[in-house]
């Protein structure tokens, strides 16, 4: 194909078209002028535009429990029933059992139970306050001696101490030759040489005690000094530390995973006996976990059951939720606070409210889609729902009261992206751009336009067959700025 014959089929497409677009302003005023529209119209409104996402899901409460018997046996009492309110602790049924086994198991327990109440008596707290102060005391004193060990030099300590070996020397020689000069023999004779050589014996034992003071103090410590000193400085501080955490542990305070000492380890085994023995107790009755209502019972005396075998449920129905599973496109539209509406095949004609307490931050992967977990709680329930009924949830994501409203179909898309609806003035449509705001499955809110509550606009285009003939109608052309997840509300 030519250049020119490229120009001249493209002219002829242009003509084309002019003619075309001539011809349905021509047919849209002939129509008019026959006082037939070739379009439908519809007033703007101000009212309440509201979004929401739809689920299904299965009511549950938020604590339920399955009880089952820990051991075999034969049923003996069977005290709870369905639909009795239960609380912590109460007793629902109970196994066979002979009076002198049921004896030995009460027995172990009272005295686990003895065993730890002396463990955790006044005097053991008593005692323990002590041991933490004693061992504080311990640390302070190896603190110091270490300290004496690192900075063993001190100038003025040693002359002093080496002033106390001058003095100690000189009382020693005058001592010595006092005694010397009376000619002592082998024997003290005589009060005054016994006063002599005590004179003697009082000044050797002063200064042997200033010759190892200044010693001590004049000579640097030994690596194996400084050892000592240091292990035993880390073992005051570890005695500290078990004796703090024991007391911490009589006293209800929490103590580190980690913590050890004899003490400790004394008091855990106490309550692990303590424990032991009310769990060997209790597999032979089942008792309630936390408050709620028996919503399942299977116990029925004399029956033989096995460890394992399911006896009761126990659901808190004064806190029941619903699990909605939503597609990954409505997902983000959804966080916690936001209200929800219920309603339930099994009770038909009753809509219960609810809010969104989580929303699962990671989907799951099906065949077709990527759902989200949404957890929506029940505020108004009431008797007559029950744990596992199928529920209808509307989630209520955002509402925009006082809107500018128009159908969702009566906005046009031009080819730049610009909406635009067709105002209708003077009894023609003239076009005017409007920017789109929140928008439902069939309404859509205008935010910044020059119309108004009450202006009329055009819906939709159609060809009317009844007012004209092979004229060129305009129908699928609206509704291409709007649409929603769910069929929500614009209530005028």
């Amino acid at each position: 194909m030519s250049k020119n014959q490229k120009i001249w089929i493209a002219a002829g497409v242009s003509v084309v078209v002019i003619i075309a677009l001539v011809l349905i302003v021509a047919s849209i005023r002939s129509q008019n002028s026959s006082g037939t529209a070739a379009y439908q119209t519809t007033t703007v409104q101000l009212g309440t535009l509201t979004s929401s996402v739809e689920g299904t899901g299965t009511v549950a409460s938020t604590h339920s429990v399955n009880l089952a018997w820990q051991t075999s046996g034969q049923v003996d009492q069977v005290i709870g029933q369905i639909g009795n309110q239960v609380k912590a602790g109460d007793v629902l049924a109970t196994l066979l059992q002979d009076s002198l086994t049921q004896s030995a198991l009460e027995s172990k327990l009272v005295t686990a139970q003895e065993n730890l109440a002396e463990l955790t008596s006044p005097e053991a707290l008593a005692n323990a306050k002590l041991a933490v102060t004693t061992a504080q005391a311990d640390v302070i004193n190896a603190q110091i001696a270490l300290n004496n060990q690192q900075y063993w030099k001190n100038d003025a300590l040693i002359q002093d101490q080496y002033a106390n070996l001058v003095i100690a020397k000189e009382k020693l020689d005058n001592a010595q030759a006092a005694y010397d000069s009376a000619n002592v023999g082998e024997y003290i004779n005589n009060p005054g040489e016994a006063s002599l050589y005590q004179a003697l014996y009082n000044a050797q034992q002063t200064y042997n005690t200033a010759e190892m003071h200044f010693s001590l103090y004049s000579q640097k410590p030994t690596q194996r000094q400084l050892d000592e000193a240091q292990a035993t400085l880390d073992l005051a501080k570890a005695k500290l530390t078990n004796t703090q955490n024991y007391l911490t542990a009589l006293t209800g305070g929490n103590v580190p995973a980690d913590a050890t000492g004899t003490s400790l380890l004394k008091l855990k085994e106490a309550k692990l006996a303590v424990q032991t023995a009310q769990e060997n107790l209790d597999t032979t009755k089942l008792t309630a976990p936390f408050n709620g209502t028996i919503t399942q019972a299977n116990a029925i005396p004399d029956a033989v059951v096995s460890s394992g075998t399911q006896a009761f449920r126990i659901d808190n129905l004064s806190s029941l939720v619903v699990a909605v599973q939503v597609t990954e496109i409505d997902i983000n539209g959804i966080q916690a606070g936001q209200p929800a509406t219920i309603t339930l095949d099994a009770i038909p004609n009753k809509t219960y409210n609810g809010t969104v307490i989580k929303a699962d931050l990671a989907g799951t992967v099906g065949q077709n889609s990527v759902n989200f977990s949404v957890t929506v709680q029940i505020t108004d329930a009431d008797a007559q729902i029950k744990p596992g009924m199928a529920a209808n949830v509307t989630i209520v994501t955002n509402k925009v009261e006082n809107a500018l409203l128009v159908p969702s179909t009566s906005i046009f898309t031009d080819t730049s992206g610009q909406q635009y609806v067709y105002l209708i003035q003077n009894g023609a449509p003239t076009t005017v751009p409007v920017t789109v705001g929140a928008i439902s499955d069939s309404t859509t809110q205008i935010t910044n336009s020059t119309l108004k509550e009450g202006d009329t606009i055009v819906l939709s285009f159609a060809s009317t067959s009844s007012t004209s003939s092979g004229g060129f109608g305009l129908g699928g052309l609206g509704g291409l700025g709007g649409g929603g997840r769910q069929p929500d509300q614009a209530t005028p």
